[in-house]
């Protein structure tokens, strides 16, 4: 498997020829220092960053790729590792590999890409959910839009904002695959990474003055508005009187205690009415429920309020990262790789669909 560094980098040992050999000569063209091939630089956006190789000094036969470890800026990374194209043997297999691969999954040359697994963060429970390489081979035509969907629930909700950016993400790789005819990946995969904690945008006040008089939390305003907006509320029930229950984190001391430290700081009057953007933190990590009054029994206005006077590119700022791992099947080429953009395509396809639904 991966190993971590102590310097932050990720090491990949090296497999048996020709694979493992052919991987290297890969990252080493790519990030040749004298490089000043078009195509490959640009192509390093989509990587994970090479460092060369690395032998630890108790086995110094041992060779390990080392990389750069695209989830450490992430507090809890969601992860999903999805192989591209349609065909995952090279043009060099054997006969009995090609049987093998084709066995495996049968679907690949129809839809052109395979979840190989996932791991979920679940705000609800702080806990992750993990899916090995068989979850993707049983998904199906008809199950493997509910089957990566699975991968973008944070346990409250569905993350639009993390399927948008995927797909833009996705979108730009593509672009890169349509202008290039110089190399073709075969059994290459798609690294999908998303921040699974909360990161809250504050919005605009109306009455700052009354959410602090009142002593209330953070998240919730007086007359419905929700303060902390980040596509995890979830309303568990609305009762007749109008009281909706809101998962929204810890208990309502935790939640006052934020207050009043924020309070201390600055009079209610100097309270910032301006939208800015708050630190991650552990307040959202629980699923205990709190208790907001009068909503006048209808919780969806109050959050098409808050999304109408969100700004645009706080809807679409997902901390996201989709690279392209993988490359011991990588072989010189003089036509585009018309397999991997296929299932390039098909997995848009699919994560619009996700998206518009």
């Amino acid at each position: 498997g991966i190993l971590q560094h102590p310097d932050g980098t990720v090491l990949k040992q090296l497999q048996p020829p020709p694979r493992g050999p052919r991987e290297q000569e890969f990252y080493s063209k790519v990030y040749d220092p004298d490089c000043c091939d078009s195509i490959l630089l640009e192509l390093r956006k989509y990587l994970p960053k090479y460092f060369g190789v690395w032998s630890p000094p108790t086995a110094p036969n041992d060779t390990y790729l080392k990389l750069e470890d695209v989830t450490r800026k992430f507090n809890k990374p969601c992860i999903m590792d999805v192989k591209i194209g349609q065909k995952s043997y090279d043009p060099y297999a054997s006969v009995e590999k090609i049987q093998q691969q084709v066995s495996k999954y049968p679907l690949m040359e129809e839809i052109g890409f395979l979840v190989l697994g996932m791991r979920v963060y679940h705000v609800s429970s702080d806990s992750y959910e993990t899916q090995n390489q068989h979850y993707g081979r049983n998904l199906t035509k008809e199950t493997v839009k509910d089957g990566i969907s699975k991968f973008f629930h944070s346990g409250y909700c569905l993350r639009k904002d993390v399927v948008a950016a995927s797909i833009q993400k996705i979108e730009e790789i593509l672009e890169w695959f349509e202008g290039q005819t110089q190399l073709n990946f075969y059994a290459s995969s798609l690294l999908f990474v998303y921040e699974g904690s909360c990161q809250a945008t504050t919005v605009r006040l109306n009455d700052a003055t009354l959410v602090e008089k009142r002593g209330m939390p953070k998240g919730v305003l007086s007359g419905g508005d929700v303060l902390e907006c980040n596509n995890n509320i979830h309303v568990i029930n609305s009762t007749e009187n109008g009281k909706i229950e809101a998962s929204v984190g810890k208990g309502l001391s935790k939640f006052y205690a934020l207050h009043k430290k924020s309070c201390s700081k600055r009079h209610h009057s100097q309270l910032s009415l301006k939208v800015e953007n708050l630190e991650q933190d552990n307040v959202w990590k629980s699923s205990t429920c709190i208790a907001q009054e009068h909503l006048n029994g209808n919780v969806l206005p109050q959050l098409e309020k808050v999304f109408y006077h969100m700004p645009a590119e706080t809807k679409e700022s997902a901390n996201v990262e989709v690279r392209m791992i993988d490359f011991a099947h990588v072989f010189p080429s003089d036509a585009k790789d018309e397999g991997y953009i296929y299932g390039l395509k098909n997995l848009i396809t699919v994560l619009q669909n996700i998206l518009d639904n």
